[in-house]
Order: C-alpha cells, then sequence, then structure tokens
C-alpha cells in the first residue's frame, strides 16, 4: 500500500505512507538517503513506514518486524535524530548497544551503521544542520554541532526520551489527519521551530551558562518583546525570531518574562495569537469561513490542543464563537 501528497510545483511539503513486504523495498523509502538492508532474520517481512517533509525537516516513522542490518548516509548537509516507541530486545548502533530510551544521531554523509531489534518502531528527524545550528545559536547560543561532532548515541534521561517521542508521535498523528495544514507557511515555520525546540531540549547542553540578568534588563527584555510581538503579530515569528531580534537567549528570555509577568514567552504569545483567532473568528462569515483554516494561518498546529486552550482562555469553543457571530450577523 503506498499514499501520497504533495503541494506539486516547488513543494512546500510532502507526505508519504507506504506498507513494505521486503527489506530493500523498506530500504527506498526514506527520501533522499542512500540505503541498504539486509534482512537478518528468518520469516516474511512486514514493514510500515509514513514521511513529512516540509521547510528544512524531513520527519519519519518506521516499523520492522525482522532484524535488519542497516547500512547508509543520509543527505550532505543534515542531522538526523532518532529515538525509538517499541523495541523487542537491543538493537546495535554504531558501536553502541540501543535500548528503549536511546537517543540517536547521524550526521549526512557519515556511514551509518545499525543492527535493529527483531521487532522495532522508531521516530525520526533529518534536519538542514546548518538551519537547525542557526536556531541553537539564536536561541540557546550553543554551537550545536560543535556538541555533536563525533557522537552517535546521546546521553538523555528515560524522561526527556519520553518526551520527545511523545511529542513526535503527535507530530505525526497531527499531520496524518491533516497534511493540508502545511499549506499554510505560517503553520510549516511554527512547526519546524517547534522540532529544533524539542530537539534542543533532548540534547544535554555541553555546559550549563546560569548566569541571569538583572531585574532591570529584565523589565527591557519584556518591554521589546511586547512591542516586538504586538508589531508582528499577524507574521509566521517564533521564539527564535524574537531571540535573534532582541540577541538574547531563550532562557533569558524564559527567565525575564517569568519574573516580570509570571508567565513564560510562549504561553504570552500564545494568549496573544488566540486573541487574534478569536477576532478573525468574530469578523469571518460562518459560511466560508473553517476554525481548522484560521487556527493554521495563526499558527496552531495541534487543532484539539487549539480547541482546548481556545475554550480555557475565552470560555467557549472557537466553533461556537463562530457560530455566534453567524447569528448575530444574520
Amino acid at each position: 500500500m503506498t499514499s501520497s501528497a504533495s503541494t506539486g510545483a516547488e513543494e512546500a511539503f510532502s507526505a508519504q505512507r507506504r506498507t513494505t513486504h521486503d527489506a530493500d523495498d523498506h530500504a527506498s523509502c526514506l527520501r533522499n538517503w542512500k540505503q541498504q538492508y539486509d534482512q537478518l532474520t528468518a520469516g516474511a517481512f512486514s514493514g510500515h513506514f509514513e514521511e513529512y517533509c516540509f521547510e528544512s525537516l524531513q520527519i519519519f516513522r518506521e516499523r520492522t518486524n525482522q532484524s535488519v542490518h542497516e547500512v547508509g548516509q543520509s543527505w550532505k548537509g543534515s542531522r538526523t535524530f532518532g529515538v525509538p516507541v517499541e523495541i523487542d530486545g537491543n538493537g546495535w548502533y554504531c558501536g553502541e548497544i540501543l535500548d528503549i530510551n536511546s537517543f540517536v544521531t547521524l550526521k549526512g554523509g557519515e556511514e551509518m551503521d545499525f543492527r535493529t531489534p527483531k521487532l522495532q518502531e522508531i521516530l525520526g528527524v533529518t534536519a538542514d544542520a546548518k538551519a537547525l545550528n542557526n536556531y541553537a545559536l539564536q536561541v540557546e547560543h550553543r554551537d550545536l554541532e560543535a556538541e555533536l561532532e563525533g557522537k552517535r548515541v546521546l546521553p538523555t534521561s528515560p524522561e526527556q526520551a519520553a518526551a520527545l517521542r511523545d511529542f513526535l508521535g503527535t507530530v505525526i498523528s497531527s499531520l496524518r489527519a491533516t497534511p493540508e495544514m502545511l499549506k499554510h507557511a505560517a503553520m510549516r515555520k511554527a512547526l519546524e521551530q517547534a522540532v529544533y525546540g524539542s530537539l534542543l531540549s533532548t540534547i544535554k547542553p555541553a555546559l550549563e551558562n546560569r548566569s541571569t540578568p538583572s531585574c532591570r534588563a529584565r523589565q527591557l527584555v519584556v518591554e521589546r518583546t511586547r512591542e516586538y510581538m504586538q508589531a508582528h503579530i499577524e507574521e509566521p515569528f517564533t521564539i527564535a525570531d524574537l531571540c535573534a531580534e532582541l540577541r538574547v537567549s531563550r532562557r533569558t528570555l524564559q527567565y525575564s518574562f517569568q519574573d516580570v509577568l509570571n508567565l513564560n514567552p510562549v504561553s504570552f504569545l500564545r494568549a496573544l495569537r488566540l486573541n487574534g483567532v478569536r477576532r478573525a473568528l468574530k469578523a469571518a462569515p460562518a459560511v466560508s469561513t473553517s476554525v481548522a483554516d484560521v487556527a493554521a494561518k495563526w499558527g496552531f498546529w495541534h487543532l484539539s490542543h487549539f480547541a482546548s486552550d481556545y475554550k480555557a482562555m475565552f470560555g467557549e469553543l472557537p466553533s461556537e464563537t463562530l457560530r455566534n457571530t453567524t447569528l448575530r450577523l444574520g
């Protein structure tokens, strides 16, 4: 079984889902990779694969029912991360044991040598290494590529592995249900930045910088941030854009907002955008308006979380706001 979707010219995004019955066929699923899979255990091969590509990202989930030896390379200039969802026994990844809480990485152009467990399901992200590193420099003042040099299995806790696993699983479930959400540039950028942020949260920094700014400096950071947010609220900017614009780290931004407003910057930005969605719904004719479309334009990629946040903020679902607008205008 094969299914796919794309935007056509100059693809803004693409999606594919495949069921495979041969290791070679499965190896060919991952776009822009050079791979060879050799089946190691006896029995009929069965695999499932799905992939979503947008902006600088390639997000995928793959499942195999036989142990295979995988060798190959990702595309040059990339950086790949993977976390298992389910395994039967241990695997062997580039000279180290792979278990359920392993967090693995691969630099584009370097050789992967992976012996999978007999049953394996894994979530993966391949990103443009330069774009990801620029994000890390802007948001956390971290040279991620320098930190990852020579590493294949990264230290992480079971809780961090579970958080990344849950996040990527939610992303894939949302894209599987409504891949058309990626037609919106704001949505693609918001999701890209969310993936970058989740990866950075899972990768332990080489050195923690615990210095914090003064009270007055934090107040100025918040004031400048609010001014920027309000001036650009209808644009698809992200927390990373704020850090770059203000020349501060994400940690400094976090400390400043928590001390001054008792709210983190992500929550503050979400509140501004929820209000923007509400105004758009109150001004739009229901017959030609989709709640999902309006939410996507404002950068909300997980619709059930959006609806929950919206109701918590305003005491009604976005569909009720739209329906009340129709009654008022009708």
